[in-house]
């Protein structure tokens, strides 16, 4: 597990970047950190309900009642789904929710196929659950759900799978006919097989794009959703884990959470966030200006010689490296004060990855740094 999150590590503590990515003429476009001042309304919901109601306001907290209707009301309206409460699980954000869902229904030995370019931490969770990760290909720059390489690795051992959309890091948004496809192939598989939807990004959708949930489609789902990416907050954790009403054998399902959600390490979320979680729902980062950003610099690059995608939602872009070594490029771009991940992070050699959650005059200022980038390339200084 420590050799699979190696690049992340390297990433945070490398040398190359931790003495220059501070600095104020740095562009640090590595992670979907906020590179402005947070949403206001993330402070006046944490003030509002910081003032104590009664003796255990900060008492032990499971999943509290009033977020739980938050989450109903929400999913009703955006998934199109009326969750019985029963089935809500408040979570840690994403990372508590998919760690809580994979120790549920895991037992050692059992296979969990994943989508490559994945989230980094989706093979450490599930090896930590003593199953073994099976890696199923995209094929770039379409980034199409490759339901035909799904459906050939499930074997006997195949107990779940996760699917993130839209899908970091390449901002796919998965169709409702990719979604039907393959509802139909983990119908007839060898074994009941549980699908897990990552849903992170599903509020950061591009040009009035609609999001369709696999639970629409497919009855043994899991819904993960985190308030993280829609406040640009990945450091308050507050999110949830949602059973499809259909999902067989709910009752069981729901008493393997809660025991999972102890055993990984109390993965419910603090009692403040879940009181303001009410307020927090209004609250969004500015989409459009999000599509804006994506527009010029995916225009920009793509001027400059670089093969760019365009995402469909998410804040990340994906971009093809102009030398075969993207490790050496990203140290390239660093020289220029312009700070990416290496898409081997994501098991994409090749690429790199930029979060469009930096500010305009960041943007603005990378620019010259990425011609001077690909012009040392065809020059041959790199």
């Amino acid at each position: 597990m420590i050799e699979y999150l190696e690049p992340v590590l390297s990433q945070v503590g490398d040398e190359t970047y931790a003495g220059r990515v501070m600095l104020p003429e740095a562009c640090d476009f590595r992670f979907g950190n906020p590179q402005e001042m947070p949403l206001p309304e993330i402070q006046r919901a944490l003030t509002k309900w910081a003032a104590p109601q009664d003796k255990d306001w900060f008492a032990y907290k499971f999943s509290d009642p009033r977020a739980i209707k938050v989450a109903v009301e929400s999913l009703r309206g955006r998934v199109g789904i009326d969750f019985d409460p029963k089935d809500i699980s408040m979570t840690t954000g994403a990372f508590g929710a998919l760690a809580s869902t994979l120790r549920a229904v895991l037992d050692p030995g059992d296979e969990v196929i994943y989508l490559s370019p994945p989230w980094f931490f989706y093979v450490p969770m599930i090896l930590s659950c003593g199953a073994k990760p099976v890696r199923v290909d995209f094929t770039p720059p379409q980034f199409e759900l490759p339901v035909d390489a799904i459906e050939w690795h499930i074997t006997p051992q195949t107990r779940a799978i996760i699917v993130n959309s839209p899908h970091n890091p390449s901002g796919r948004v998965f169709t409702p006919d990719e979604l039907e496809r393959l509802a139909n192939v983990l119908e007839v598989a060898h074994r009941p097989i549980y699908l897990i939807s990552d849903e992170s990004y599903s509020r950061v959708l591009y040009d009035g794009r609609e999001f369709h949930s696999p639970l629409e489609y497919y009855d043994r789902s899991f819904l993960i959703y985190t308030y993280g990416k829609t406040l640009v907050a990945p450091g308050q954790r507050i999110g949830y884990i949602a059973m499809s009403p259909s999902m067989p054998d709910r009752e069981e399902l729901r008493e393997a959470v809660f025991v999972a959600q102890l055993a990984v390490g109390y993965a419910f979320p603090n009692a403040l966030m879940q009181y303001a979680m009410g307020d927090l729902e209004q609250a969004s980062i500015d989409v459009a200006a999000l599509q804006r950003r994506r527009d010029q610099m995916v225009g920009a690059l793509t001027e400059m010689g670089y093969e760019a995608v365009t995402p469909e939602g998410t804040f990340y872009v994906m971009v093809r490296s102009p030398i075969a070594d993207d490790l050496a490029f990203t140290h390239r771009l660093a020289e220029e004060d312009v700070f990416v991940l290496p898409g081997r992070m994501f098991e994409m050699s090749g690429w790199f990855r930029i979060s469009l959650t930096a500010s305009d005059s960041m943007v603005e200022r990378s620019l010259a740094g990425f011609q001077r980038a690909i012009e040392s390339v065809r020059v041959g200084k790199t």
